[in-house]
């Protein structure tokens, strides 16, 4: 897979703040996403790669995997950019369903994502934004990339990582 630069599982700062929040999805139309308070460990990862994959062989070390949603489904960061910091590594999303795909560029971008009011799980739904104040406030202390809309944060990550669905399911078997 992609290098990485040890076992760092510390979550970044963004992350853990984002770890203390409540996400409501009670009515549906929320935001569908439970953070951790840490990364899940290697062995969890690469145990969890397998099962999606089909493939026994498969090796979990380029994802650090930081939240789900309600169905099962992952948010991580993935090593798609060798020699990078963590946070400047794209985050993705994989569904229990097969769906799977770039949502952010790098950890500032998910910020963004997050303060208009989608989650991961909702990356490829067209809706519109409803702008979080607590989630707002929490990106504008960390985020580093400049806001922007939902949809063009989904739009650009999956510009710049575009084999990234496509080389996941080369790897199932």
């Amino acid at each position: 897979m992609t290098e990485t630069p040890g076992d760092d599982r510390r979550l970044p700062p963004a992350l853990a703040d984002v770890a203390r929040i409540e996400f409501d999805y009670a009515d549906g139309d929320g935001i569908d996403f439970e953070p951790y308070a840490a990364f899940d460990s290697a062995e969890e990862t690469t145990h969890w790669l397998r099962q999606w994959t089909g493939n026994p062989e498969a090796d979990g070390s380029a994802y650090r995997v930081f939240g789900q949603d309600g169905a099962g489904g992952l948010a991580a960061l993935w090593y798609g950019r060798p020699g990078r910091p963590l946070a400047e590594q794209p985050v993705v999303y994989v569904g229990s369903e097969g769906e799977c795909d770039v949502v952010a560029a790098n950890l500032s971008d998910f910020l963004w994502l997050l303060a208009d009011g989608m989650g991961p799980a909702e990356a490829d739904e067209e809706r519109a934004e409803r702008p979080d104040p607590e989630l707002t406030a929490l990106a504008e202390r960390h985020a580093t990339t400049p806001r922007r809309p939902a949809a063009d944060i989904v739009r650009e990550a999956r510009a710049a990582f575009p084999a990234f669905a496509e080389d996941l399911w080369a790897l199932c078997r």
